[in-house]
């Protein structure tokens, strides 16, 4: 019973990522996300709902649209994807009201960081809406189970401590380093991952980021003036702290 439990999350995270995908495309062009009916980017055609099933419609589309034949981005059956497996993989073991809320809990948390990622590779930008919805799922759910001095220390370094260091390159060289996204994104996970955990994640997505920023300038792929987003490099190593916070440490990755 609890596997066919487990599959039912799994659909239901690939339902939740199909509307993952209308965040990711609307949000940041500031359109309807609710009422309007999906459509085509290239040509509008309005899309039935036979062929905006999660997954389903874009193998049978063959990834194009069926009215102009123009291209559908491979993102779309990604995120669907990543968040039926998110949910699917995540659904508690033995059943019980505890486990259940973390479940819903860490879903609504991975959907908003999915939003976030594919946003910034788009756009470069780390929307505060995202960012205030985190923060309110997060902020109650520490005060319920976690001492003030995690969440308060957490959030406080994860804000003030990358906002001192972006402060201080723009006094420097004149230009922002580091956008205010990442910095508000680094403030909410810290009050949930609390001031170690925080300093875990600066420390991981900053080294990431060099490695793959060097091997871009190396493959003379790296844009000089726009820079590379951030924020997948937060969220990729917040992914890992959120599904197995002990593994830097097993690995015997350790910053302490």
């Amino acid at each position: 019973m609890e596997e066919l439990y487990r599959i039912y999350a799994g659909v239901l995270g690939l339902l939740i990522g199909s509307f993952l995908n209308v965040v990711i495309h609307r949000l940041p062009r500031n359109t309807d996300m609710v009422v309007s009916r999906s459509a085509c980017p290239k040509c509008s055609a309005p899309i039935p709902w036979w062929l905006n099933i999660p997954l389903v419609s874009w193998i049978y589309l063959r990834g194009k649209c069926k009215n102009c034949s123009a291209p559908i981005s491979w993102r779309y059956p990604a995120v669907e994807l990543a968040m039926g497996l998110i949910m699917f993989l995540a659904f508690p073991q033995l059943l019980s009201p505890e486990l259940l809320f973390r479940w819903i809990f860490i879903s609504a948390i991975s959907g908003a960081l999915i939003c976030h990622f594919f946003i910034d590779l788009e756009h470069k930008i780390l929307p505060d809406s995202i960012n205030i919805y985190l923060l309110c799922l997060i902020l109650p759910y520490e005060i319920m189970f976690n001492s003030p001095m995690h969440w308060l220390a957490g959030g406080a370094f994860g804000f003030l401590g990358p906002l001192a260091v972006s402060w201080g390159f723009y006094k420097w060289k004149g230009k922002v380093g580091l956008g205010g996204g990442d910095i508000k994104l680094w403030g909410v996970l810290g009050v949930y991952l609390g001031p170690f955990g925080i300093m875990e994640n600066i420390f991981f997505s900053c080294f990431l980021g060099s490695i793959v920023g060097i091997i871009l300038i190396l493959a003379k792929r790296y844009d000089r003036e726009g820079g590379i987003p951030f924020g997948p490099f937060i969220i990729v190593v917040s992914f890992v702290q959120l599904f197995n916070p002990g593994l830097l440490s097993s690995l015997g990755i350790n910053i302490f």
